[in-house]
């Protein structure tokens, strides 16, 4: 099942008393969907929400307020997929296979989610520098964590099983996310992006395959 289907679409919802915050949210999300974060702007947001224009600075004091709430959510479905890749595995009776094969997921997920939502993904990483970075307990998924928080607990469950030394640990996150994040953008935007399938799984094998053998 693709992600299209895997995770459920959030389409812009008509104003209703005391929701027009929430509406707009999700009109932002619907238009970084198909377009990316440059397509979040209050005007289409109220226009989608079928509320006046001015309506919106009743809730954001202007576009860039708009856009890090639905960078938030953006960013809280890609840790909706890491978890949900993460549940689907089968389970093992070596918990050391099971740290790895965890690790792995979540590396899939992060390129997958990349490449079949280009739109969510380039707006999860597109918080406006005039609004603060993300806090704990923003962006997340079910577990109340988000990716990077998901990341680390994977790296500190293969401590934990014995599969990588202590010191190898800390800053490991920086390595593993550069990888992948890295390997999404060139797949989406840059050189590789008119690799056929086959290819791209390949590549992202490869990319993974490095990642662990580094840690």
């Amino acid at each position: 099942m693709d992600t299209v289907n895997m995770l459920a679409a959030i389409p812009p919802r008509p104003y209703h008393h005391g929701q027009l915050r929430e509406a707009l949210v999700n009109a932002g999300v619907a238009l970084a969907r198909a377009d990316g974060p440059e397509a979040v702007v209050l005007r289409a947001a109220t226009r989608a929400a079928g509320v006046s224009h001015n309506a919106a600075y009743r809730h954001f004091a202007d576009r860039d307020e708009l856009l890090r709430a639905v960078c938030e959510r953006c960013m809280s479905q890609l840790a909706l997929l890491m978890e949900q890749r993460i549940d689907a595995l089968p389970s093992d009776t070596d918990p050391m296979v099971t740290a790895w094969a965890r690790l792995d997921a979540l590396g899939r997920a992060y390129v997958e989610f990349a490449t079949t939502e280009p739109g969510w993904f380039q707006t999860a990483f597109a918080v406006p520098r005039t609004t603060r970075a993300f806090a704990a307990g923003e962006g997340t998924g079910a577990s109340g964590l988000g990716p990077y928080e998901l990341l680390g607990s994977r790296l500190d469950e293969l401590v934990e099983t014995g599969a990588i030394p202590p010191e190898r640990r800390p800053g490991a996150e920086y390595a593993a996310w550069s990888a992948v994040h890295g390997l999404s953008t060139l797949l989406n935007d840059g050189p590789l992006r008119d690799l056929p399938d086959a290819e791209r799984e390949r590549a992202l094998g490869a990319v993974l395959d490095v990642v662990a053998r580094g840690l």
